[in-house]
């Protein structure tokens, strides 16, 4: 993706990793996403906590940078579709919705699709990445720690500066999946208690993010 100014650490990581993949004898394809909207992960689950239990919030300067996030059903169609590729194929591909927005956009969509009232969202520019963290960990069970490198790459700008991947995978014939669509799906599926993997279950055990006792099993 296209990152405007310097990267942020977790976006240099991703990188270096895209990187090592090509440069090994061994072709691969490196998938580049922004944010994937899907239950239970943890990007999902910071949107909407803070969507649902903030209906007033003074927000950094993040919240005003554009990205293009992706349905995890898109993601999962790619990774198939690839499977049956017979073509060598040797490069990095940038994947993203149909949707460009901003955090605070992405909020006010949320808000919208949950049935929730309109969140009066006022950017503070003295909140930097690390007190940003800080205080998604407090408002929702991600932990600072998991939070803050999804925080600082949020300074940067993601939107896909090309989409060869659909010359290999077609998009479908209905097009690939609405933030909003792509929201409403993830809503479903928590509410149907179908949610079969959550970004806690790769935590230490007894971590802050751990189930209360309180909790339903899945």
């Amino acid at each position: 993706l296209a990152p405007e100014r310097e990267p942020s650490p977790h976006m240099r990581s991703r990188a270096e990793v895209g990187r090592i993949l090509l440069d090994s004898p061994v072709p691969a394809v490196v998938l580049r996403a922004a944010v994937v909207i899907g239950s239970g992960s943890a990007s999902f689950e910071m949107l909407r906590y803070l969507t649902e239990r903030l209906p007033v919030m003074t927000t950094p300067r993040w919240v005003r940078t554009r990205t293009q996030p992706i349905a995890i059903r898109d993601v999962l169609r790619y990774l198939v579709g690839w499977a049956q590729i017979g073509e060598e194929v040797n490069r990095s591909f940038d994947i993203g919705g149909p949707d460009v927005l901003t955090y605070a956009d992405m909020m006010r969509v949320y808000a919208s699709v949950a049935g929730l009232p309109r969140r009066v969202i006022v950017p503070v520019p003295l909140l930097s990445p690390r007190l940003s963290s800080h205080w998604v960990g407090l408002v929702t069970p991600v932990p600072a720690g998991i939070a803050r490198p999804l925080v600082e790459s949020l300074r940067n700008e993601t939107v896909c500066r090309e989409h060869d991947i659909a010359r290999y995978v077609p998009d479908p014939p209905e097009g690939l999946v609405g933030f909003g669509d792509s929201v409403t799906l993830a809503l479903r599926r928590i509410r149907e208690a179908k949610v079969t993997t959550r970004w806690s279950s790769a935590s230490t055990p007894g971590a802050p993010s751990d189930p209360l006792p309180t909790d339903p099993d899945w």
